[in-house]
């Protein structure tokens, strides 16, 4: 089959799937209520602003099913060909992996380990520094349960979740009613630390405004102030937010009875990266002296979590991980996709469901365009454009089942709304991972 036989559109068929999860940000929402006529979802009961353009929004294109070149092939031929270049490659790279299921994502780390190659998630290119800060000074962790039930503390950092994850506030860490905060908003203090006043800052009791690129030295201050050291006044000029703020702040922070540090890319992508990381979560780990205390990043794409679950427990590494030689290395600048292919080292290119062609630096876009590059997207995705090998993929969540990871590591189950004609990013790559160890087996 070239091309996929469109599913028949039903529109007198109405169905109704509740507890439907949404993919599109880390929340992961699991409360939806989806109305579905024929193909297309209708309704989104339950849905924020991002959910129903999630859901609105799809609809099953019109394309082959898996192209070679750009010109429509047979499912099979396809998949010898990602075979055959992924066999012939010295330094094959796999990467994306955030908007899949973990039962894919496993597949994917098979095939690169039989490849010997190397793989990476776009946690390389967001939350990477926060993978590396955890592996260095570890985690003070909970779940956004225990955050909506126990938090009375809540400090957001270099984040924006009225505008990212807009249920976060009302279903997890703002305004729910808890088991011990029975007056919901009311028992809670909340607190902003940022450079810009968003849209954030107008649900929090406290805003800090602090200077670009000094989240290190805030961070550090607050730590010396908590374990009872003098903090030079001339914090303000470094910062921009002067010494009796910071210590009303920490003593807010020790008065909780449960608090928590939620942290975006405004930390960790700004100067000092997963030294930031490292220094707000041991500032966590310091507070543990005096209250409970926790600190979690806010993540992005729907299973960018499950990817570096299933890395990390595959290979004990979270991301940019080589394979090559019969062991994991963890390397991120040596290992991290937009780093190969800038330095020009990658050979051949397992894409799955992300779009490095629209995202990566000239140099690495433009070493991706020159390799055999095998692609797996529900969309024509620029990255999709160039590919050598392109598979047209059902779209996790809304036409497949499967697992994926909350925010705060909690694995969710989907429930898919209608039937997709194409194949799931596992079929296609448990068919390729077969016909690899078909060719090596044949070979020995």
């Amino acid at each position: 089959m070239s091309i996929a036989e469109l599913p028949v559109d039903k529109t007198d068929e109405l169905k109704i799937v509740k507890d439907a999860t949404c993919t599109f940000c880390g929340c992961v929402c699991d409360d939806m209520e989806l109305t579905v006529e024929g193909n297309k979802i209708t309704k989104a009961k339950n849905a924020c602003v991002l959910g129903k353009s999630w859901f609105f929004n799809h609809h099953i294109e019109d394309s082959p099913e898996a192209t070679i070149a750009g010109q429509p092939v047979p499912f099979e031929e396809a998949v010898e060909k990602a075979a055959d270049i992924l066999l012939a490659a010295t330094y094959p790279i796999t990467y994306g992996l955030s908007d899949t299921t973990s039962e894919a994502q496993r597949v994917a780390i098979a095939i690169t380990d039989w490849i010997g190659g190397t793989i990476d998630t776009t946690t390389s290119v967001c939350h990477g520094p926060s993978g590396m800060a955890f592996q260095g000074v570890g985690e003070v962790t909970c779940s956004l349960g225990e955050i909506k039930n126990r938090a009375d503390f809540v400090l957001f950092w270099g984040c924006n979740p009225a505008e990212g994850h807009p249920r976060h506030f009302t279903r997890y860490s703002l305004m729910p009613k808890g088991q011990f905060l029975p007056n919901g908003r009311k028992d809670r203090t909340a607190v902003l630390i940022d450079v810009r006043k968003t849209k954030t800052a107008r649900a929090m009791d406290y805003y800090l405004q602090l200077k670009p690129r000094s989240d290190f030295e805030l961070a550090w201050a607050l730590r010396g102030i908590a374990a009872g050291v003098e903090v030079d006044p001339d914090i303000e000029q470094i910062t921009g937010i002067p010494l009796d703020m910071l210590e009303d702040l920490v003593s807010k922070m020790k008065e909780a009875k449960f608090g928590v540090i939620m942290f975006g890319m405004g930390l960790t992508m700004t100067r000092g990266k997963h030294i930031n990381t490292e220094a707000v979560l041991a500032l966590a780990r310091d507070m543990n002296k005096y209250t409970r205390f926790a600190a979690k990043p806010l993540r992005g794409h729907g299973n960018v979590t499950g990817a570096d679950n299933i890395v990390a427990w595959s290979t004990g590494y979270p991301f940019g991980v080589n394979l090559n030689r019969g062991y994991p290395r963890f390397n991120p600048g040596e290992f991290t996709t937009s780093d190969t292919l800038a330095r020009g080292e990658a050979d051949a290119a397992l894409i799955i469901a992300s779009d490095p062609m629209s995202n990566f630096s000239n140099p690495a876009r433009e070493h991706l365009s020159k390799i055999p590059t095998v692609v797996l997207d529900p969309k024509l995705s620029e990255t999709a454009k160039i590919a050598t090998v392109a598979f047209t993929s059902a779209t996790y969540g809304i036409n497949t089942p499967g697992t994926v990871y909350r925010m705060d590591d909690v694995p969710i189950p989907l429930r898919p709304a209608f039937e997709s004609p194409y194949r799931s990013d596992q079929t296609i790559l448990t068919a390729i991972e077969t016909r690899i160890r078909e060719k090596q087996l044949a070979a020995l």
